[in-house]
């Protein structure tokens, strides 16, 4: 059962791969890129358990976690150009920062 899974998540990763150099906007290719990190994550979850190795779970978390910082990241420089703390004065004005 749990090898009809994997094979099932690495068929989603497949089609992730595909969206990621096929997709027409950006979005779309970071949508296809936290999707094939997501399905990464489930994939190493399955082989852990698969395996009997229940520390592949907590290597599962952090790898989600980094694939979280990463989407955050491209998203943030995709928008602003830089991954800075300055924020640009459209953005102040909107959060009434500005004087």
């Amino acid at each position: 059962m749990f090898g009809a899974v994997a094979a099932a998540i690495l068929v989603t990763m497949l089609l992730a791969i595909i969206r990621l150099a096929l997709g027409p906007v950006l979005y779309d290719r970071v949508l296809a890129a936290n999707t094939f990190g997501t399905a990464t994550v489930l994939l190493i979850a399955v082989l852990g358990y698969m395996n009997g190795r229940p520390d592949f779970l907590d290597i599962a978390l952090l790898y989600a976690l980094v694939n979280f910082v990463g989407t955050l990241a491209i998203l943030k420089f995709s928008r602003y150009g830089r991954l800075g703390d300055d924020v640009p004065e459209s953005d102040q004005e909107l959060r009434g920062e500005k004087d």
